[in-house]
């Protein structure tokens, strides 16, 4: 392999490797932190489809030019790259190792047991048409729009005029147990905060209306003075409005809650500029009966439309569902989305150009997350919330019906707000850039002549022409050339981490109806045997887990270069919780030759604000030693102080989790060097696991307090 241009590191020797002395910490931490804040605007990419828990592309742009660019990072990191080589990611995921690769040159293999993982990859790598696209995506919108768009109106309380609604606000009901009547499930009663509205907006149950009034501590109904800082539902007890009998509801849902409409968000082209805020509205008699009509349209046009019926699998976040009800895909979704959603994907379903109609496609399974009846409406600010926002299935006694084709420029998660994200995402795809810094103004910065788009084959790539193969089978049988990578890069799933398939299948089961004749969505699921996550419903436990790792690993290692490099990144606050990389490492016959510090999360994300969880990854540098191996090492309190030094030139203070989660990886990488001369490869897999998790507990004894 030739890197780059004058490349004098010699390859195979792993004392002399790019990555162990090369990449800048504190500069990528820099780049890193900031991508992570705004991350689709650093890296508009990933716009092409969700996926989880993304590591910054910056991070992994550096791993590669470190490895295998000779030039200092913070100096070409912006400049264009042509690298030559074989890089693979056994777990791409969102697919950020193929993005970096594919635009720096390189050819990839990307693999990932989950389809949708598979799909979204392609989508970011094949070629389109943009032109093409954005006419057939304004075409389709116009024809939904003739057909459907009334449903979606309703009456301005302003000019009397017709207006397009922004969202519909939906509560949950069951019957009263003591009185028979129905009873509205509301956690709450306020809909909007006086922030980004100048008003308070509340429902008054007692006027069955929406009230907008001053912010204040005790806020009552201005008609009928109602209390409404009332919570009628709380921990699963509603209180009838009726009679006044508190009863315990959930148990009662045995089949999908009913919703009922009680507010509306809309937008009136002519009235808006001199309406202070928003418009909010009571629905009337006219929203009420479209609701019927959609029903009555849905009944008589069902059998035409690309409506999935496949059944929820029991599963560890699926349960969930299970319990309110859901026992079908599309049981979460009103008549008036089944029907809209139906006919939409009708019309995708009739573009002649294949490249075109699977981007509209993809469009569709994306936006799918907003246009749900697990969709909450942010108070704060005023918007449709993702239905995974966070990774699970949670479900809210209120809902947010968005809008499906939606207003350009105006509220978010409708069909033309997601078919604009595409077109930015593959702009990016086709020319993509850096974002940087001139003092405090944020600059684009165009890296010329690099570009995501390469063409898919449908084996493993040659170096040169450029390539990509990716392969949505499990990556242990992936069959790849002997001495053919030159580095494995990618971001292993962890075992008790994010219930990909699971949540995945809400998108997948739709996009299988209207791809169906892909050998990619034969499968009624994306859930595997082979995926590599802990499940209790799948009896999924942590040896599967390292006896699968250990395989992705074996296989990878046994397709590299002599002294290529195996590269991933990985953070957890426990050592016990590295054990089954440490199994698979050993087992893959590598060696840790460097554990590299970079953040991977942003403090402020859901999932983790307010724990003591890190921000920071450890990234294992590992390769395959020559006879007579050695290196001198720092202590493991040394090597952290290292990286607390470095994070904090950025300057960002490592946190006391962040700490715990540096040590616990040094202490991985210090195991497997203690271990690697006498490993048992060929015992049982229990007797290695247990070998693995005896050593770490021993390190972690010897080890001092580590105080900086």
């Amino acid at each position: 392999m030739s890197p780059s241009t004058g490349s004098k590191r010699r390859r195979g020797d792993v004392r002399q490797g790019g990555l162990e002395t090369r990449f800048d910490a504190t500069f990528v931490a820099q780049l890193a932190l900031r991508e992570k804040q705004v991350q689709q605007s650093y890296r508009p990419i990933i716009q092409i489809h969700k996926w989880f828990a993304r590591r910054p592309g910056s991070v992994f742009r550096s791993l590669l030019h470190a490895e295998f660019d000779d030039r200092p990072l913070a100096e070409a990191y912006t400049l264009p790259h042509d690298l030559t080589g074989i890089v693979a990611d056994p777990f791409m995921g969102g697919g950020t190792t193929v993005y970096e690769a594919a635009r720096m040159g390189l050819s990839v293999v990307g693999c990932d047991v989950n389809p949708m993982s598979y799909w979204t990859v392609r989508q970011g790598v094949a070629p389109l048409d943009l032109d093409a696209f954005q006419c057939e995506a304004d075409r389709v919108i116009a024809e939904v729009r003739d057909e459907l768009g009334d449903l979606y109106q309703t009456k301005c309380q302003e000019c009397a005029g017709n207006a397009q609604v922004k969202y519909f606000h939906l509560v949950k009901q069951c019957g009263c147990p003591a009185c028979g009547e129905t009873v509205d499930l509301l956690p709450g009663l306020r809909l909007a905060e006086a922030v980004r509205h100048p008003r308070e907006v509340y429902h008054c149950p007692d006027c069955d209306a929406l009230r907008e009034i001053p912010e204040t501590k005790t806020p009552r109904c201005p008609e009928c003075d109602y209390d409404l800082s009332r919570r009628p539902t709380t921990r699963g007890t509603a209180t009838c409005h009726h009679c006044g009998e508190q009863f315990k509801f959930a148990p009662r849902l045995g089949a999908p809650p009913r919703h009922r409409l009680y507010g509306i968000e809309y937008h009136c082209e002519h009235c808006y500029r001199d309406v202070q805020g928003r418009q909010f509205k009571t629905p009337d008699a006219q929203d009420h009966a479209r609701i019927k009509r959609a029903a009555k349209l849905l009944r008589a046009t069902r059998d035409s439309l690309l409506i999935p019926d496949d059944a929820i699998p029991a599963g560890d976040e699926t349960s969930r569902l299970h319990r309110w009800g859901y026992h079908h895909w599309n049981e979460m979704f009103s008549d008036r989305q089944l029907l809209g959603l139906g006919t939409l994907m009708k019309r995708i379903a009739e573009v002649h150009d294949a490249e075109v109609r699977y981007a509209l496609a993809t469009v569709f399974s994306d936006f799918l997350r907003y246009q749900n009846l697990l969709c909450r409406y942010d108070t704060y600010a005023l918007k449709c919330q993702d239905v995974f926002a966070v990774h699970g299935f949670p479900v809210a006694l209120l809902a947010c019906e968005n809008s499906l084709l939606g207003i350009p420029k105006v509220g978010s998660g409708s069909f033309v707000h997601f078919v604009a994200k595409y077109v930015k995402a593959k702009q990016y795809a086709k020319d993509p850039y850096e974002v940087i810094y001139e003092g405090k103004r944020k600059v684009i910065h165009p890296v010329a002549g690099e570009s995501i788009e390469t063409p898919l084959i449908e084996s493993e790539p040659e170096s040169r022409p450029q390539a990509a193969w990716l392969s949505s089978a499990p990556s242990q049988k992936l069959v790849l050339r002997a001495n053919s990578l030159d580095g494995v890069f990618t971001d292993p799933p962890y075992f008790d981490n994010v219930q990909y398939a699971e949540l995945m299948d809400f998108c997948y089961v739709w996009l299988r109806k209207f791809m169906g004749a892909h050998a990619q969505f034969a499968p009624e699921t994306t859930r595997t045997d082979d995926e590599l996550t802990g499940n209790v419903t799948l009896l999924r436990g942590l040896r599967e887990f390292t006896a699968g790792l250990s395989e992705v690993f074996c296989q990878m290692a046994s397709a590299l270069k002599p002294g290529a490099p195996l590269v991933f990144t990985y953070h957890h606050n426990d050592p016990q919780a590295y054990v089954p990389l440490i199994v698979a490492i050993l087992d893959a016959g590598l060696t840790c030759t460097r554990v590299l510090v970079t953040p991977g999360e942003m403090s402020a994300s859901l999932h983790i604000a307010g724990t003591k969880s890190s921000i920071l990854d450890s990234v294992f540098v590992c390769r395959r030693p020559p006879a007579n191996f050695t290196v001198s090492r720092p202590t493991i309190a040394q090597l952290v102080s290292t990286d607390v030094e470095a994070m904090r030139g950025v300057p960002y203070e490592p946190t006391a989790g962040d700490i715990a989660c540096l040590t616990a990886g040094h202490l991985a990488a210090a195991t497997i060097r203690r271990l690697r001369d006498t490993w048992p490869a060929d015992e049982p897999l229990e007797q290695r696991f247990e070998a693995a998790a005896a050593a770490v507990a021993a390190i972690r004894d010897e080890l001092e307090p580590i105080t900086l």
